[in-house]
């Protein structure tokens, strides 16, 4: 009999697979900690979901275990890098914004709240106000403009001699002192009449079809790489477009209007042996056939045809603005330029070019519109300092980035011109342009932000820092080679290398830039040049108006030579308007610094600028007319300077002195390129006063005197007791 056997499942000590752990919470919920409650991962908890609890939420956002708090570490660099990425790019669109417009009195809150009456005046910069075109009526200049420095000159004089004097006597007869616009005729009746707008362009002004292709043709080889506002291929599409086999004549079009008027005045300023009277431009007087009102009657009918695209503008519109600026510029009427290029802001802001453009344009498109608005930004700071008026386009409103100029860009545009190399292309000056102009619009702003009376040779470093800094980025395949081994964009005066198989625009652009440059650094420097009455101007100043001295005589020279050796800037009415500002710069630093090499040298650039006058002359009546006013001038001047000599001789043999008496040295480019580190010779003697009230002081004041329309309510202003101060208090400007 066996045993019967039982098997007995005994429980298992170890933790099965299929227990549960418990579920831990980091941190339970502020309601459940206080009703002991346990709580759960889920927010809000399900105890108060259940029972109408306010969930706390401060418990998600703490890290309380080293895991936690290592994800929280990395999330947090993560949102850094993405700060950093956005800070870095808002700085690069900053880079491009300068300093706001120095306020001018009556902008800021605090001189607003001043009592006029107790405003002390030599703590601003002062403007002038003159008659600058065939009206009478006056029209305001600020402290950076060529006018209010004629009139600083006029100022000087006129106290030393005490006399008043006449107007307009060193403004050249331009088209502005005969007409009130470049739309009118010359055989119109004097007084001013509105021009009729419907009033269809002369028959005897339309061009055929050869004629308007040969004019056009001129647009991309001379201002269209200076102003890349349009794309060649879609505007050539558009202008064959406005040509009907029915038709005689093309369809009106105010874009090709204006396109036109432009070519035919820089056409015209190179036709063979200039105008037709140039009899007459030799007196200076301007007559229908002179160059710079050429295409007015194309420039009208722009003008016609933009009226009525004033409430919905295209880019086209402020295509023609732009243009329409420019030829106004060209044609010398100082405020129509302005006001044109303040209606061209207006339109950029309406058509919302100031902003970035968006990433879904195409990029051909994107790039045209950048440099529409950069150009826009060229022309209206150029006018603005030219003028010395508050900037129209602020930089603070600013947020498009600068425009490129790789090859495909190039590409893109529709131009033809082939590739420079080292990465050029035709679109490399205007973006290299644009850089000049930002960094004279800071050291601009640095400059006339400080008032008058703290100007000392000290204030003028910002200036020399901003744009040295702009020179060194320079490529070299902008810049026009020197002979001799001469430096490019130097003062030294070494001649520069005409190029005999490079493309015409492509030296004017050369030239051009550089031309920019010594004309922006003259009227950086100019306000420099101060008259005292008691002896030369101290050396706080010298330094600087030295710089000023040697950027205008560089501008001569290269001027002189290029003229004189071939045919780049022939017609260019800018270039002339170059040479007029720098030359009168000159003839105001010889009768502030009357002696000494410096002097020489800037009475020589004097004589080589009235050359420059005579060669524009040919094809400009305005021209002429300023080399006649530079001659006579220039006579003056060397009389003054003479009589000044023979005084200090006479004074230091009374004395019994043998030092000798400073003389204009020969012209050495090579000793001038280093300028005076502010050395000044201590002299108390009121030079103009040694030259007594005589023919040749009577004769220079009243040339001078004509320069500029002063009111005499100015010179009751002025403290005759204190006339012989300090030198501050005399401040020119």
């Amino acid at each position: 009999m066996t045993t019967p056997t039982f098997i007995v499942d005994m429980p298992s000590t170890g933790p099965t697979s299929t227990s549960k752990r418990r579920s831990q919470v980091a941190r339970a919920c502020n309601w459940c900690r206080v009703h002991r409650l346990k709580c759960d991962s889920e927010f809000p908890c399900a105890n108060c979901r259940k029972r109408g609890g306010q969930c706390n939420h401060d418990r998600l956002n703490r890290s309380v275990t080293l895991p936690q708090a290592y994800r929280e570490i990395e999330k947090l660099k993560a949102r850094v890098g993405e700060l950093e990425l956005e800070l870095q790019n808002e700085r690069q669109r900053t880079s491009v914004r300068q300093m706001q417009t120095p306020a001018t009195p009556g902008d800021s809150p605090e001189h607003i709240a001043l009592d006029t009456e107790k405003v002390d005046r030599s703590k601003v910069w002062e403007g002038i106000h003159i008659s600058t075109a065939r009206s009478p009526n006056k029209t305001w200049y600020g402290a950076s403009s060529l006018f209010f420095f004629i009139g600083s000159i006029n100022k000087f004089l006129t106290t030393a001699l005490k006399e008043t004097h006449s107007a307009r006597g060193l403004m050249p007869e331009s088209a502005s002192t005969v007409l009130d616009g470049p739309a009118e005729d010359m055989s119109d009746d004097r007084t001013s009449q509105p021009v009729p707008t419907g009033d269809p362009i002369r028959a005897a002004e339309s061009l055929s079809s050869m004629q308007e292709e040969y004019f056009m043709n001129m647009f991309w080889e001379s201002y269209y790489p200076s102003f890349p506002i349009l794309d060649e291929a879609e505007f050539k599409e558009h202008y064959q477009s406005l040509w009907t086999p029915s038709e005689k004549e093309r369809k009106p079009s105010a874009l090709v209007d204006i396109v036109l008027a432009l070519c035919m005045q820089y056409g015209m300023a190179r036709q063979p042996g200039g105008r037709q009277a140039l009899t007459a431009a030799a007196r200076g007087n301007v007559d229908d056939s002179d160059s710079t009102i050429a295409g007015r009657w194309h420039y009208r009918r722009c003008l016609t045809l933009l009226s009525s695209q004033l409430e919905s503008p295209t880019l086209a519109t402020l295509q023609c603005h732009i243009l329409c600026s420019v030829y106004l510029c060209n044609a010398g009427f100082q405020n129509m330029t302005d006001n044109s290029c303040g209606l061209a802001v207006r339109t950029a802001f309406m058509l919302g070019l100031h902003i970035e453009p968006p990433q879904s344009m195409p990029r051909r498109e994107r790039e045209l519109r950048k440099r529409i608005w950069w150009s826009l930004y060229i022309l209206e700071s150029n006018r603005s300092m030219k003028m010395g008026r508050p900037f129209i386009l602020q930089d603070a409103a600013t947020y498009c980035t600068l425009q490129s100029d790789d090859r495909e860009v190039a590409r893109l545009s529709g131009s033809s011109f082939a590739p420079i190399g080292e990465n050029i292309t035709w679109l490399t000056w205007s973006l290299y342009k644009t850089k000049l102009v930002l960094a004279v619009r800071k050291a601009y702003v640095s400059f006339y932000s400080k008032p008058p009376d703290n100007v000392a040779a000290g204030d003028t470093e910002p200036i020399t820092v901003v744009m040295d800094s702009w020179l060194k980025g320079v490529p070299e395949a902008l810049k026009t080679a020197r002979q001799n081994g001469g430096v490019s964009f130097s003062t030294d005066t070494s001649p520069v290398q005409i190029e005999q198989f490079t493309p015409g625009w492509l030296q004017r652009e050369r030239l051009l830039l550089e031309l920019t440059y010594h004309c922006m650094c003259t009227n950086l420097y100019r306000s420099s040049i101060c008259f005292t009455l008691n002896g030369a101007p101290p050396a706080a100043t010298e330094r600087a108006a030295s710089k000023c001295a040697a950027h205008a005589i560089a501008l001569t020279h290269i001027t002189y030579q290029v003229v004189n050796t071939s045919s780049i800037l022939y017609g260019w009415h800018e270039a002339f308007q170059w040479q007029w500002n720098v030359s009168m710069t000159l003839v105001g630093y010889v009768l502030a610094f009357p002696q000494g090499s410096a002097s020489a040298a800037a009475r020589v650039a004097i004589d080589l600028s009235v050359s420059v006058f005579e060669y524009f002359g040919n094809s400009f009546a305005v021209a002429a007319n300023a080399a006649t006013i530079m001659r006579d001038l220039s006579g003056k001047v060397d009389r003054l300077r003479d009589n000044l000599k023979t005084s200090q001789a006479s004074t230091q043999g009374a004395l019994g002195g043998t030092a000798p008496v400073a003389s204009a040295l020969p012209y050495d480019s090579s000793q001038f390129e280093m300028l005076p580190n502010g050395e000044s010779t201590d002299q108390s003697l009121d030079w103009l006063s040694q030259l007594g009230m005589g023919d040749a002081s009577a004769e220079i004041g009243g040339i001078l005197g004509h320069s500029i329309d002063i009111s005499a309510e100015m010179y009751a202003d002025l403290d005759w007791a204190d006339v012989n101060g300090t030198f501050f208090d005399q401040w020119a400007l």
